[in-house]
C-alpha cells in the first residue's frame, strides 16, 4: 500500500515545528464528525426519541425542563463516556503497536483487559465493593498487569515481539484467574461481574465522566508531546539513540500512558474488546500515513465506540445489546478479515 502522503512543516510562534499532513488532517476532521454526529443520535435514541435538532437545541441550554433532564442528565454522560473510553483505547492501541511494531500488540492481546478484569472482580466477588470500589480495582488490576508485562519482556531492554510473546501468556493466566473467580461468587455477584466483563455504557453518569476526563486532558498532552520519539524509534534503537532519543525512557513512559488510559477505559466501561486493536489500523489505512497515526487513532476510537453503542440499541429491535458484544462481533470480523488478507500477502 502507498504511503506517500504531501506533508509540510508549521512552525508555531514560540518557535515549534508541527509536520501537518493534509490528508490525515482531512481523516480527524471527518472522524470527528462522525464521532459528533453519532453521539447526537445516540443522545436521541431511546424509549423517550428527541429529534437531533431538538438535542442540539438543549445542549445550547435553549431545551424545556424535560429535555434537559433527559438529555444533559441521563444521556449526555454515557455518551461522554463512549467517546473518552473509545479514544482511551484507540490512543492506548496505537501506542503498544507502535512500541512493539506488531499489529497484534493491543491491550486484548497482551492481557491488560484480563488484568483489569481480574481487578474489578476481586472487588465484586471477595469484597462485594461498591461501584467505585470496582472502578479502583480495575484500574489497579490493569497497573499490575501492565507493569508484570513490561518486567518480565524486559531484557536489556523491551523487545517488541518478547513483549507480545509474554503479553499472550499473561492474558492466558488472567484469563484463568477471572474464570476461577467466577466459580467462588454467589448468584448476584456473578451475574453482576458477567455483566461488566461484556462491557457497557448502561448507567453511566457524571461519575465516570470526571476521572477518565481529567485523565485524558493530562495523559493525551503527554503522549502527543513525545510522539516525535516515538516515531523515530519506529526505524529501530539504534537510529533513535544517534537521533538523540532516550529510547528506554519514552518507551516506559509511553507504556505507562498507554497502560493508564486503557486501564482507565475498562473501570468506566469495563472490557469492551477490539477497539484499541481496529481503531489504529483502520486510521492507519485511511491516512495512509507512517508513523503511529496517534491522533487519527483516538478519532477512530471514539467514533467507533459511540456508533457501536448506537447500532447496540437500534440494530436489534428489542433486544439492546452492551456495546461489547457489538465491538467483539465487528472486531472478531475485522481479525479475521487482517489474518486471510496478510496470510496471502504471504507475511504470515
Amino acid at each position: 500500500m502507498k504511503t506517500h502522503s504531501r506533508s509540510r512543516a508549521v512552525r508555531t510562534p514560540g518557535g515549534l515545528s508541527v509536520r501537518l499532513d493534509p490528508r490525515a488532517l482531512t481523516v480527524v476532521v471527518l472522524l470527528l464528525a462522525a464521532a459528533c454526529a453519532a453521539g447526537i443520535a445516540l443522545i436521541g435514541t431511546g424509549d423517550a426519541k428527541i429529534p437531533a435538532a431538538d438535542v442540539l437545541r438543549t445542549l445550547a441550554g435553549n431545551g424545556t425542563a424535560y429535555q434537559d433532564f433527559i438529555v444533559n442528565e441521563l444521556r449526555l454522560p454515557r455518551v461522554l463516556v463512549g467517546l473518552l473510553v473509545g479514544a482511551s483505547l484507540g490512543l492506548g492501541g496505537a501506542l503498544f503497536q507502535s512500541i512493539s511494531r506488531n499489529p497484534l500488540g493491543s491491550p486484548d492481546v497482551l492481557g491488560l483487559s484480563q488484568g483489569s478484569t481480574a481487578g474489578a472482580l476481586i472487588v465484586i466477588v471477595l469484597l462485594s465493593g461498591s461501584a467505585s470500589q470496582v472502578t479502583v480495582g480495575a484500574l489497579a488490576g490493569g497497573l499490575a498487569t501492565g507493569a508484570a508485562v513490561y518486567l518480565l519482556a524486559w531484557k536489556q531492554g523491551v523487545h517488541g515481539y518478547r513483549m507480545v510473546l509474554v503479553g499472550i501468556g499473561v492474558n492466558a493466566v488472567m484469563t484463568a484467574v477471572n474464570g476461577y473467580l467466577l466459580t467462588k461468587a454467589d448468584l448476584v455477584d456473578a451475574a453482576r461481574a458477567v455483566v461488566w466483563m461484556t462491557g457497557s455504557l448502561n448507567g453511566r453518569d457524571w461519575e465516570q465522566v470526571w476521572p477518565l476526563l481529567a485523565l485524558c486532558a493530562v495523559l493525551v498532552p503527554l503522549v502527543l508531546v513525545n510522539a516525535r520519539g516515538l516515531r523515530m524509534m519506529e526505524m529501530g534503537d539504534d537510529i533513535s539513540h544517534a537521533l538523540g532519543v532516550r529510547v528506554q525512557w519514552v518507551r516506559l513512559l509511553l507504556m505507562v500512558s498507554a497502560v493508564l488510559l486503557t486501564a482507565a477505559a475498562t473501570a468506566a466501561a469495563g472490557p469492551v474488546s477490539f477497539v484499541a486493536l481496529t481503531a489504529p489500523q483502520l486510521a492507519r489505512r485511511l491516512t495512509r500515513s507512517p508513523g503511529p497515526n496517534l491522533v487519527p487513532s483516538l478519532c477512530m476510537g471514539a467514533a467507533l465506540l459511540v456508533a457501536a453503542d448506537w447500532a447496540s440499541q437500534r440494530a436489534f429491535g428489542a433486544d439492546q445489546l452492551p456495546v461489547g458484544v457489538v465491538t467483539g462481533v465487528l472486531g472478531g470480523a475485522y481479525l479475521l478479515w487482517l489474518l486471510v488478507t496478510e496470510r496471502r500477502a504471504g507475511r504470515i
